[in-house]
C-alpha cells in the first residue's frame, strides 16, 4: 500500500524514490536480458563464433556505458538536489513551534504559549516552521507521512519546516534510539482546516506569549541592568538583533541567529561583540531549555525604534 502523502515535501521525496526504483528496474531488466540471450546464444554446441571482439569495439563499448552512466548519474544528482534543498528555504511568514525533546516526551510551544505534550496541533496550507533542541541526548523527529525527518540535538539548535496538505492525525515517532523507553517516545500531528485550528487555539487556557514571559525572564534574572537603556554598563544594544549580522572581537562575522543568542546566554565568551568586554556571566546551569526559548522569543521580538521625526514650527 502507498504511504499516505500529507505534506508539500512528500511528492518531491516520492518522485525521487520511485524515479530510482525505475531507472534500478531497468537496469536489472536490461542486465538480465542481456545475461539471458548470451546464456541461450554462446551455450555448448551451438555454432556461433567465439572469436576475440576487435579492439574498436569493445572501446567504444566501455565508452558509451561509461558516459551512459555518468550522465544519468548527473540527471539523478540535479533531480533530487533540487527537490532537496527547497527545503532549506524556509518561508518567512512560516508558524514557528518550539520543541524540546526529552527522555521520553516531547514538549511543543505555540508562539501565544499554548503547550502540548507529544502531540502538535496544525492548520492545513501554513507553513510551519520547527525550532528544536534536546535536553539530554540525540533524538530525532519524524513524521512519515510528511517525509519529515531532523535529529535534535543537545546544546544547539535545529530548524526544519513543512505544509500540510491535508487534514488528519499522523504519527510522530523518534527515530534515533535515546533509550529504555525510545518505543514509546511517540504523539501526533493533528492537522485541523485553518477555521478548526483557531477553534482549537482560543480555546485553550489564556497565557503570556512567549515573547512577553521572556521579557520578564529578562528583568528577574538581571539582564536589564547591562542590556536596559538607562543602564550605566556598556553593553550591545538587544535592539532589533536577531537576524543581525554582528561584528566579532578580532575579526569576523556572525548572524544572530537562535542558535547565536543560545550560545551568548550561556557561552557569553564565545563570540565576543566587537568593541565590548568579555564581562558577561554565563548562565548555565542557571536558565533552563525552557527558559531560554522565552529569553530567545523576547530578544526576537525587540525591534530598532526609529527616532520620531521633529516636527518644524
Amino acid at each position: 500500500m502507498r504511504p499516505v502523502e500529507a505534506s508539500t515535501y512528500a511528492p518531491r521525496v516520492d518522485s525521487i524514490f520511485w524515479m530510482l526504483t525505475a531507472a534500478s528496474g531497468a537496469v536489472i531488466l536490461l542486465v538480465g536480458t542481456l545475461v539471458l540471450f548470451f546464456s541461450i546464444k554462446y551455450r555448448r554446441g551451438t555454432a556461433t563464433p567465439r572469436g576475440p571482439v576487435p579492439d574498436r569495439l569493445s572501446r567504444e563499448v566501455e565508452i558509451g556505458w561509461t558516459a551512459a552512466t555518468a550522465f544519468a548519474f548527473l540527471f539523478f544528482f540535479w533531480f533530487a538536489a533540487v527537490a532537496e534543498t527547497t527545503q532549506f528555504e524556509i518561508p518567512r511568514k512560516a508558524m514557528e513551534i518550539h520543541v524540546v525533546a526529552k527522555q521520553w516526551m516531547w514538549k511543543l510551544e505555540h508562539p501565544n504559549g499554548t503547550r502540548e505534550i507529544n502531540t502538535l496541533h496544525v492548520p492545513v496550507g501554513v507553513p510551519v516552521r520547527l525550532v528544536m533542541t534536546s535536553q539530554d541526548v540525540i533524538h530525532s523527529f519524524f513524521v512519515p507521512a510528511f517525509r519529515t525527518k531532523q535529529d535534535v540535538l543537545p546544546g544547539r539548535y535545529v530548524e526544519a519546516w513543512f505544509e500540510a496538505s491535508k487534514p488528519g492525525t499522523y504519527h510522530l515517532f523518534c527515530t534515533e534510539y535515546c533509550g529504555t523507553d525510545h518505543s514509546r517516545m511517540g504523539g501526533g500531528i493533528v492537522v485541523q482546516s485553518q477555521s478548526d485550528f483557531a477553534r482549537w487555539i482560543d480555546a485553550q487556557p489564556q497565557g503570556d506569549s512567549l515573547a512577553d514571559q521572556g521579557a520578564v525572564l529578562f528583568r528577574r534574572m538581571g539582564c536589564t541592568g547591562c542590556h536596559g537603556g538607562s543602564s550605566r554598563i556598556r553593553a550591545p544594544s538587544l535592539a532589533g538583533v536577531f537576524g543581525r549580522q554582528q561584528p566579532l572581537e578580532g575579526g569576523g562575522f556572525v548572524t544572530a541567529d537562535e542558535s547565536y543568542l543560545r550560545d551568548s546566554i550561556l557561552l557569553p565568551n564565545k563570540q565576543v561583540v566587537a568593541g565590548y568586554q568579555p564581562v558577561m556571566p554565563s548562565y548555565q546551569g542557571v536558565a533552563s531549555e525552557d527558559d531560554l526559548i522565552r529569553l530567545i522569543a523576547y530578544l526576537k521580538s525587540q525591534k530598532v525604534v526609529s527616532p520620531r521625526p521633529e516636527v518644524g514650527p
